[in-house]
């Protein structure tokens, strides 16, 4: 089989594409035909050295969606679709980006659907994102102002469009402003273009402040981003755009503000069901929900993808095909 190997960390020009054997499921084990993998912003940290107790050579890729090859506990037929998710997948073993992956069986996800591939690869840990920020983290209530920041990324479009449908007033953040009419267009009431200092712009829309934050850019803007939050109001970090980790030398009494609440969305630790993940495919395939897939590549087309999302070209997803 075809498998992209990264040997060591480094730029995307380390992802080597080489032939490797099938590998062989053991017990609790599932071979995957991976049918398409949608990119992640933790990959490019992984790639560039930035995730912690990774070793190198390693397949990267967090998540995969495609069809079970072989399951030597009989549970899955040949054949039935399933998706998978984190759970270590790219770090701790090989991921997804090759034609075929060995996953733990309780990371899979079976479902049922007509999608084509290249849209059904964009959903797993996207879908998950949002499902687990909004409702999980957040838990948003009609009405509620949403204030989205990085909202061009694939999570911040789908996050957009669902918090709309429930009813939501959304503001959404970008630093480009050729990028404001697909904000827009993806649902936002509002849109800011970021320069580090959202607040007053905020306050000018909604003087006391917003109910909500969802942050996708990080560390580095989180501090002004719990500033736009009226009293009582409550953020959720689940994104590092800004593939910064830490906040240096952080004093909670100065960075929190008094009464707003701080929570993060890790899908590593809460993920969504199957159910879940059934009942958005459902959402997709009538309309009610349109994936914002950026561009499509070719495993053979690694580099490339790796170059187009460090370089924020897109908005929304990047899906591969093996």
């Amino acid at each position: 089989m075809k498998a992209v190997v990264i040997h060591r960390p480094g730029s995307a020009e380390e992802l080597v594409l080489q032939e490797r054997p099938i590998p062989i499921p053991t017990d609790g084990q599932v071979l995957v035909k991976v049918n398409a993998f949608g990119l992640n912003r933790s990959e490019l940290m992984t790639r560039k050295g930035l995730s912690p107790n990774v070793q190198f050579p390693r397949v990267l890729g967090i998540e995969c969606v495609g069809e079970v090859e072989t399951d030597p506990s009989g549970q899955y037929a040949k054949g039935q679709p399933v998706m998978a998710l984190m759970g270590g997948m790219g770090r701790d073993f090989d991921g997804s980006y090759a034609e075929y992956t060995v996953l733990p069986k309780h990371l899979l996800h079976p479902f049922q659907s007509m999608l084509p591939w290249e849209v059904l690869g964009a959903i797993p840990e996207m879908f998950q994102t949002v499902h687990g920020s909004l409702q999980l983290a957040l838990g948003i209530q009609p009405g509620e102002t949403l204030l989205v920041r990085g909202g061009t990324s694939s999570v911040g479009m789908l996050a957009i469009q669902i918090a709309k449908n429930l009813g939501l007033t959304v503001l959404a953040t970008t630093r480009n402003v050729q990028k404001e009419s697909a904000l827009r267009d993806n649902g936002a009431t509002h849109v800011l273009i970021d320069d580090g200092k959202l607040s007053e712009a905020v306050r000018a829309i909604f003087p006391e402040g917003v109910d909500k934050v969802l942050e996708l850019v990080g560390t580095s803007t989180l501090h002004d981003s719990l500033s736009c939050l009226k009293p009582g109001g409550m953020g959720c970090m689940s994104g590092m755009l800004s593939e910064t980790w830490a906040i240096p030398n952080f004093a909670p009494m100065e960075f929190i503000p008094s009464t707003v609440k701080l929570t993060v969305y890790d899908s590593g630790q809460i993920s969504s069901s199957t159910t879940a993940f059934q009942e958005f495919i459902r959402e997709v395939e009538a309309g009610q929900v349109k994936l914002s897939v950026s561009q499509v590549f070719r495993l053979d087309q690694i580099v490339e993808a790796h170059r187009f999302m460090e370089q924020n070209q897109g908005a929304g997803k990047i899906v591969v095909l093996p």
